[in-house]
């Protein structure tokens, strides 16, 4: 069985998310990526806002240490 499923991408995008919360949420995603990327998308040097893209392919593939 697959550690993240598909359907747990959708924790990731819960508002309003603590940076700590979100940190976990993206750091499992990543883990559990064959592939992974990110690219800043956009700065902003007045207000320190930033957007980042990730793009990568979530490994589907069961493990023998899953659970049954």
């Amino acid at each position: 069985m697959p550690r993240l499923s598909p359907a747990d991408l959708s924790v990731i995008e819960r508002s309003p998310a603590s940076p700590a919360s979100l940190s976990r949420g993206v750091g499992e995603l990543l883990v559990n990526s064959v592939t992974a990327k990110a690219k800043v998308d956009t700065y902003n040097w007045e207000t320190g806002e930033y957007r980042v893209i990730l793009q990568g392919t979530l490994d589907l593939e069961e493990t023998k240490f899953g659970n049954p």
